[in-house]
């Protein structure tokens, strides 16, 4: 996916440690429909630039990625499009602790278990770049990994593409420089 003629937009990201649901997530998930229409309206017709999109972005990644740490999926699925697909970072799914692929909302529970079951640690981000037809976040894992108890102080990063203003497909890295890279970017 080449970035040629492309705006791009990078900021600082954080959560924080502890969260719970916002006013506009409890009213997303009974209005979903309405959900709907914003996201496409703000993320489809709007430019990276534009302000009220860089905070819709921002505001929506910071929201989800507090909801994954929670471990809050129905909040965190309602970021996605319905036919939405999660791709793991390649060298879990090698060793075996993920599938290659996760499709819908069931398929996302059940990496979320796994992942909490496998590693069960918090993201932490620390850049969101936003390219308007998809979504860079990078982060670091901070933690040990609780069945093993080995060290994994290193980084994450995931690659949203977008469909109708929210997320379809989102593959997962453990280097950066690696995600960078699938979407035309250099660190």
């Amino acid at each position: 996916m080449s970035q040629e003629n492309v705006e791009v937009v990078r900021k600082p990201l954080r959560v924080r440690e502890r969260s719970s649901r916002s006013l506009d997530q409890r009213l997303a998930l009974r209005l979903p429909r309405l959900f709907d229409a914003y996201a496409r309206f703000v993320l489809q017709r709007l430019p990276p630039t534009s302000r009220v999109r860089q905070a819709s972005v921002w505001r929506g990644s910071r929201l989800g990625m507090e909801a994954f740490n929670r471990r809050d999926i129905d909040v965190a699925v309602s970021y996605g499009h319905p036919d939405f697909e999660y791709y793991p970072p390649r060298e879990f799914v090698e060793a075996g602790f993920f599938d290659a692929c996760y499709r819908g909302e069931a398929g996302f529970r059940d990496y979320v278990s796994t992942w909490s079951d496998v590693v069960g640690v918090r993201v932490e981000p620390v850049e969101l770049i936003d390219l308007g037809n998809c979504v860079v976040m990078l982060a670091e894992l901070p933690t040990l990994a609780q069945a093993s108890g080995v060290p994994l102080s290193g980084k994450i990063a995931t690659v949203s593409v977008l469909i109708d203003g929210k997320a379809s497909r989102v593959h997962t890295y453990l280097d950066h420089a690696e995600a960078l890279e699938a979407v035309g970017l250099s660190e």
